[in-house]
């Protein structure tokens, strides 16, 4: 895996993908429409308004006869070209981890976006505090904006930190232990995460779908679909978590035995290039 360059493509890539899957998160009521419209006249009815009302585009008229218009469909075709091109373009970090293979590409695409979700969360909490003290014309859709961007910011950090090896564990006994037993471990914590990840999905498939199909929102002026997308979400990202976790295990599997420290916190090629800055000025 090639280290970050720098390029300018490596951010844009994510940026576009946002776009896309933000398009579609909030015009999707068009595509059950034209697709799996509902049987009963009233929850058509209901959602079909739902629509009509939030529709970013009110004067397109819908493609082959339907609610999603071009750039509904654009959103739908575009979104899973930016989603390959980022993973083909996305770059290791030098802080990341070292041991990357072609399928630690997606979680580190994943990470990239998250990044740029946190860019996009800081300037809507900006934007609605300047209008708020400065113009003094609070908006009506910033902090539900900001709760439907943390919650997929927290969702796909999580897949991103699994790729990393970054969630919090406690090494104290486990670094005592020798290889073969260290590979127990590791092995009997994927399988409490594909466990756990397997009765999530079973347990709470059926909800999340119905959230999904009747489009259930927030119920705030508002009323972002939070519950309709982020439901589903969560079952999806802890498919890809539980599947990261058996990718881990099998990369990690003939890696020596390491000795965690307090040392492993510092990236010694950042700090680096911190003290180049510092001998620079």
């Amino acid at each position: 895996m090639q280290q970050r360059s720098g390029s300018l493509v490596e951010w844009l890539v994510p940026l576009a993908f946002i776009v896309c899957a933000g398009w579609l998160a909030w015009h999707l009521p068009a595509f059950i429409l034209d697709f799996l419209p509902p049987q009963d006249p009233s929850q058509f009815d209901k959602l079909s308004a739902l629509f009509k009302r939030n529709d970013v585009t009110p004067d397109m008229p819908g493609l082959f006869g339907g609610f999603a218009d071009i750039f509904d469909w654009l959103a739908l075709l575009l979104l899973p070209v930016t989603l390959v091109a980022g993973v083909l373009t996305v770059r290791r970090a030098p802080m990341e981890f070292e041991a990357w293979g072609p399928l630690d590409r997606l979680s580190v695409f994943v990470g990239r976006v998250t990044m740029m979700l946190i860019v996009v969360l800081c300037c809507v909490m900006l934007y609605e505090v300047f209008v708020r003290y400065v113009l003094n014309a609070a908006t009506l859709w910033a902090n539900e904006l900001s709760l439907w961007l943390a919650g997929f910011v927290f969702l796909c950090a999580g897949l991103y930190a699994m790729q990393q090896r970054s969630h919090i564990r406690i090494f104290l006994l486990y670094d005592m232990l020798p290889r073969s037993l260290q590979r127990v471990c590791d092995t009997i914590s994927t399988v409490l995460i594909v466990t756990f990840a397997f009765f999530l999905v079973y347990g709470g498939y059926g909800e999340a779908l119905d959230k999904l199909y009747r489009w259930e929102t927030f119920g705030t002026a508002f009323d972002p679909p939070i519950p309709a997308t982020i439901k589903p979400m969560v079952l999806v990202v802890v498919v890809l978590v539980a599947v990261q976790a058996i990718i881990n295990l099998v990369s990690d599997w003939n890696a020596e035995a390491v000795i965690h420290t307090a040392a492993d916190d510092i990236d010694a090629e950042e700090l680096e290039a911190l003290k180049r800055q510092v001998g620079n000025n």
